[in-house]
């Protein structure tokens, strides 16, 4: 079923006490109105219209790769003032699914929920009950069930305060009667703005049935105003993600200590253990152990990998088999083929790294290929950057590469060269070749190390 599409993002969100406007704010990596329109492109094709006021510059730069018609709300009136903007850009005819750039929550099968109601009289209600129901509309519902109205916190009687089931503000309404509806909403209340609850009063004396739709997890329908409820937002969803991957069958340490801020694609008998974090899209094959504390990013690893605790590995691919860290940095570009280790205090940088090579200690590898079964030496780095550009080193297959040594780029070392610990590597090197360049060792005898003098 598809529906016009209107998101309210114009609100100013003092209490998040922030420059950045309130819906850009991030859930999971990403600012919580794009949840709310990715949900939405779940149950409707439409182009959506968001309507913005606070922050306008911010919100269509950081939404410029989105799809949208942007309407400005330049006065902050009210919710009924708000949509009261989007009139002309919205069909004459259909349902139009109002919903709430804070409230990154919400299933898309409640709104098809919703949606499915609407459908029947021309007006539905998205509902929750709540254990304490304080600052929200309550719904009134008439004898047969339906919304009679809907009241705000500030002007309920006793009475009405005592309803615990209230109004989210996700509506679906009939397009050709919210547009008659819109014009005639009045401000007389304590706020003295204009409601779009107020159309519910107007559905019922016209005699349209408003559906109210009661949602059982009353979680989808929390927005957020400050950064407590953005943390207790935050977490749900992580909870959320992390349900979902037990369901699949990974194993998580602690489902209360994982943040995926982007997607995590894993496959059978993955292991994860606490404090990870998951950025962009990551890839995890079959029978991979993932150690404490680890950042990845926009990565695959492969069948078997093991990644031992404290390392980040940023848009790289990991060759089955393999084992990184601890303390270890994988950055952009690097392509490790299977069965390679790469070990404690190491980075290595848009490298490729040939199968059954070991990287184990205190190195830095960058602009390099390298073959096979390649041992380097704790202490090795390439020197690839001359202060205004980088080079390639290329170290071939079977190549051993002794501690501290420098590989000045660009050079390629032959096949099966062995390096000598301590040598400056500034020349190609031809296969099998052992090369040294350190200075002779000397022992002087009679020697004395300076002293302080007692006083």
């Amino acid at each position: 079923m598809s529906a016009a599409i209107v998101v309210l993002a114009a609100g100013q969100g003092k209490r998040m006490h922030s420059n950045l406007p309130k819906v850009m704010h991030r859930v999971a990596g990403k600012p919580m109105v794009e949840h709310v329109l990715d949900t939405a492109r779940a149950v409707s094709d439409a182009r959506p219209v968001l309507v913005y006021g606070h922050g306008g510059a911010q919100l269509r730069a950081g939404l410029a790769h989105r799809d949208l018609t942007w309407v400005e709300q330049a006065e902050q009136l009210g919710t009924g003032h708000a949509v009261a903007q989007t009139l002309d850009e919205l069909p004459s005819e259909g349902l139009v699914l109002i919903l709430y750039g804070d409230v990154p929550l919400l299933r898309a099968a409640s709104l098809e929920a919703l949606l499915h109601a609407a459908a029947e009289s021309g007006f539905g209600v998205l509902t929750v009950k709540m254990n304490d129901p304080t600052g929200y509309g309550r719904i009134v519902r008439g004898e047969g069930g339906d919304v009679a109205r809907i009241v705000e916190h500030k002007d309920a009687s006793a009475a009405e305060l005592a309803i615990d089931e209230i109004n989210t503000g996700i509506m679906a309404i009939d397009a050709a009667r919210l547009k008659t509806w819109i014009p005639r909403l009045g401000n007389q209340n304590a706020q003295g703005e204009y409601y779009l609850t107020d159309c519910v009063e107007m559905a019922v004396a016209e005699r349209v049935a408003v559906k109210g739709v009661l949602i059982a997890d009353a979680d989808e329908a929390m927005g957020v105003n400050n950064r407590r409820q953005l943390a207790e937002v935050e977490r749900i969803h992580q909870r959320r993600l992390a349900d979902a991957l037990l369901e699949q069958g990974v194993t998580l340490l602690d489902p209360a200590r994982i943040d995926i801020r982007g997607e995590l694609v894993c496959g059978r008998d993955v292991v994860i253990d606490v404090n990870c974090v998951f950025q962009g899209r990551v890839v995890l094959g079959d029978g991979v152990r993932i150690g404490p504390n680890n950042v990845i990013t926009d990565a695959e690893l492969g069948d078997e990998v093991e990644v031992l605790p404290n390392c980040v590995i940023d848009a790289a691919s990991i060759g089955g088999a393999s084992r990184i860290g601890p303390f270890s940095r994988i950055r952009p570009e690097t392509h490790l083929a299977r069965d390679t280790h790469i070990g404690n205090f190491v980075e290595i940088k848009k490298s490729d790294i040939g199968q059954g090579s070991k990287v184990n200690h205190l190195a830095y590898v960058g602009d390099a290929e390298v073959g096979r079964d390649v041992n380097i030496g704790a202490g090795t780095i390439t020197c690839n950057y001359d202060g205004a550009y980088k080079h390639k080193t290329v170290i071939e297959d079977d190549v051993f590469v002794g501690s501290d040594t420098q590989l000045v780029a660009p050079v390629r070392i032959g096949r099966g060269v062995t390096i000598g610990a301590g040598t400056t590597v500034t020349e190609d090197v031809e296969a099998e070749r052992l090369v040294i360049s350190r200075v002779r060792q000397k022992t002087i005898s009679g020697w004395q190390r300076p002293r302080k003098q007692k006083k």
